[in-house]
C-alpha cells in the first residue's frame, strides 16, 4: 500500500513542476508579446498596474533570456534567442519531469 502512495506522491510533485515550467514559458511569452508591442512604439499610458507588470515580466523572464542572447542568435534586427529559450525550457522541463515521475 505504501508503494501505491509513494507514486502517488511522486506523481503530484512531477504534475506541480510541470506547471512551474508551464507557467515560466508563459510568462516568457508575454514578455516576447509586451516587448513587441514597445518595440512597434505602442506604449501605454503610465499606470502603476501596467508598469509593475511589465516589471514582473521584465524581472523574472530576462535572466533566461540573458542565458541564450550571450549566444548570439540575431539575424539581422530579428533575435531568435526567445525561441531558443522557449525549446530549451520545454526540453529540460520534459526531463525533469519524466524523472520526477519515474
Amino acid at each position: 500500500m505504501s508503494l501505491v502512495v509513494a507514486a502517488a506522491v511522486r506523481q503530484e510533485i512531477a504534475d506541480f513542476v510541470g506547471a512551474l515550467f508551464f507557467v515560466y514559458t508563459l510568462i516568457i511569452v508575454a514578455w516576447i508579446v509586451v516587448s513587441l508591442v514597445l518595440s512597434l512604439g505602442l506604449t501605454p499610458p503610465y499606470n502603476r498596474a501596467v508598469r509593475g507588470t511589465m516589471d514582473f515580466l521584465h524581472d523574472t523572464a530576462e535572466p533566461l533570456l540573458r542565458i541564450f542572447r550571450r549566444i548570439g542568435l540575431r539575424i539581422g534586427p530579428l533575435d531568435l534567442s526567445p525561441i531558443i529559450a522557449l525549446l530549451a525550457l520545454r526540453i529540460v522541463g520534459s526531463l525533469i519531469v519524466s524523472l520526477i515521475a519515474g
